[in-house]
């Protein structure tokens, strides 16, 4: 066991873990975030992406010990005074979601892919967003979000 200290979603924690405890139940377990999926354990769904320290993870297989004294942003911080990132509206607009499961790890990784690359060709979201499995959409929606997002951040 070890305390382990970090910011999520803007807030200080202090909290003790287990050395083999996982960011994914770590977010959903001890701080009651859910926004953050589980689809598969095994780091090949991406329902589970998080922002850690501004880049894209898959919290199922990071150690929430090894984030000592990072920055972590799940689904439920994006959300500003009540108003949606402009990602996840636009993933409403263009019906970038049907069950809602893949969601959160697909938009959390689409803003690391438009921050990473402010206008990403088609081919290029669609590489980006290849390690984040959609079983609902056919892709479409999501690809036209993260377009028209681009177009405006």
């Amino acid at each position: 066991m070890a305390v382990i200290k970090l910011r999520v979603n803007g807030k200080n924690i202090s909290r003790e873990v287990s050395d083999n405890t996982l960011l994914s139940d770590f977010l959903r377990d001890q701080l009651t975030l859910t926004g953050t999926h589980v689809g598969c354990d095994t780091s090949q769904c991406g329902a589970c992406v998080v922002h850690l320290n501004g880049n894209s993870v898959k919290s199922c297989t990071t150690l929430v010990a090894d984030c000592e004294g990072s920055e972590i942003t799940t689904i439920e911080g994006l959300t500003k005074n009540g108003k949606l990132h402009p990602m996840q509206e636009a993933f409403k607009k263009h019906h970038g979601l049907q069950c809602g499961f893949c969601t959160p790890g697909m938009v959390m990784s689409a803003i690391d892919l438009l921050q990473k690359n402010k206008n990403p060709s088609e081919k290029e979201i669609r590489d980006w967003l290849e390690g984040n499995i959609c079983r609902c959409t056919g892709y479409q929606g999501i690809v036209a979000a993260v377009k028209e997002t681009a177009s405006k951040v």
